[in-house]
């Protein structure tokens, strides 16, 4: 086994597409096998932030929102994008002030850095554990998202993931490592 395994090689690249969220480029490459691949990337402009709400009664906060890729509604943590140019913490307070109206007194990273859909994208996720909640009255709404928040208990959140009810993988993610944490 080699410490450090071959790596693809780029021929070409060519921007296919772009808009403020995302750019996908199409790469002509050399497979780290040495194969002729084309290989299409989406690149993403802004980190994935996500936060699991943890309040007094040991309650969390789901958003609901219509999803538009799947065509359905969903049940989440808080979470969103955040601009590269602020450290994941500033970022994920933004989130969790827009989607839940909440700001928190203290914060733990539980993921440091996570790789959302490492075979198409370039997407980086973080995510926290937030306590010590109140109200933010200061919070801004973004004028795109119609969302529902729902306080639940944290045990009923894992059941809502554990019977299908929750299929958001970073929330998904967030939920599980939190319950793994606190055993």
């Amino acid at each position: 086994m080699t410490d450090t395994p071959a790596r693809w090689r780029i021929k070409s690249a060519r921007k296919v597409y772009s808009n403020r969220w995302i750019t996908v480029r199409e790469y002509e490459t050399v497979a780290p096998t040495g194969a002729d691949a084309l290989y299409g990337l989406v690149h993403m402009h802004n980190l994935a932030l996500g936060v699991l709400p943890i309040d007094q009664d040991g309650c969390t906060v789901l958003i609901g929102q219509q999803r538009f890729p799947f065509g359905r509604y969903s049940w989440e943590l808080p979470e969103g994008g955040g601009s590269p140019l602020l450290t994941p913490l500033e970022g994920v307070k933004r989130e969790l002030s827009e989607e839940a109206g909440l700001k928190a007194e203290h914060w733990l990273e539980l993921v440091g850095e996570m790789h959302m859909s490492n075979s198409v994208t370039d997407e980086r996720a973080y995510a926290f554990i937030a306590w010590g909640l109140s109200a933010d009255d200061s919070s801004v709404k973004d004028s795109s998202e119609e969302l529902s928040v729902r306080r639940v208990p944290f045990a009923e959140a894992l059941k809502m993931a554990d019977s299908g009810a929750i299929t958001d993988a970073f929330t998904l993610v967030m939920l599980y490592k939190a319950d793994h944490l606190l055993r």
